[in-house]
């Protein structure tokens, strides 16, 4: 295994519906809640992100203890968003006690670096995010009918949770939204044009800008 951390930031080999974890989480909650639903494989030479879930997709954990620890998180941040061969998506643990420090990297993450940032409450609901994830990755679009299915995303209540995260998107909202968009994926690629008709212009500005870079 490479320990160089310049190969931490380049595409890795991921077999289909598995995840590669970065060494450090081997015994964590995280890890355990997901063992068991998903394949997981430990790599031992990965500095700077935590888990991928696919050769071009990666996740930065961002815990509780590093929010409060100060912004050396940052710098796996800009590494990863400025490789041009990996989407990074930032997952944040939103606690009572680090929500002081939420919108300071909320604004670092989706305005300044335009990175995806899930918030999550603690690493049972990040694993079943991290699940879904995957699970979206490795549906083939010739096997996957219901893109439009809308069942499935509201018998997930840690999904409605995070969308209602979302500034100016209460749970009616999140309904509607989740209804029309099925998967963190699709919401956050949707236009202004496509969020209107479900939440109104103010809402769907707000939306939009939560998941893409303020131009």
């Amino acid at each position: 295994m490479n320990t160089n951390p310049s190969d931490s930031a380049s595409p890795m080999h991921v077999p289909l519906g598995h995840i590669v974890a970065n060494e450090k989480w081997r015994g964590s909650q995280l890890a355990q809640e997901m063992q068991g639903k998903i394949k997981l494989v430990f790599e031992d030479g990965l500095t700077m992100v935590d888990f991928y879930l696919s050769s071009r997709s990666c996740i930065l954990y961002i815990t509780e203890a590093d929010l409060v620890a100060g912004n050396g998180y940052r710098k796996r941040l800009v590494r990863v968003r400025n490789s041009s061969n990996l989407q990074g998506i930032v997952v944040v643990e939103k606690t009572q006690m680090s929500q002081q420090y939420f919108p300071a990297i909320q604004k670092f993450t989706v305005l300044d670096l335009g990175m995806v940032l899930l918030p999550v409450a603690n690493q049972t609901e990040a694993s079943c995010l991290i699940i879904q994830l995957v699970q979206e990755q490795t549906k083939e679009p010739s096997k996957n009918p219901f893109l439009r299915k809308r069942r499935a995303a509201l018998s997930e209540p840690f999904l409605l949770r995070t969308v209602q995260q979302i500034p100016g998107v209460g749970k009616v909202k999140a309904l509607l939204l989740l209804q029309k968009f099925p998967s963190i994926q699709q919401l956050s690629n949707a236009s202004i044009q496509e969020l209107e008709p479900v939440v109104g212009q103010a809402a769907a500005q707000q939306i939009h800008a939560f998941f893409t870079q303020s131009r």
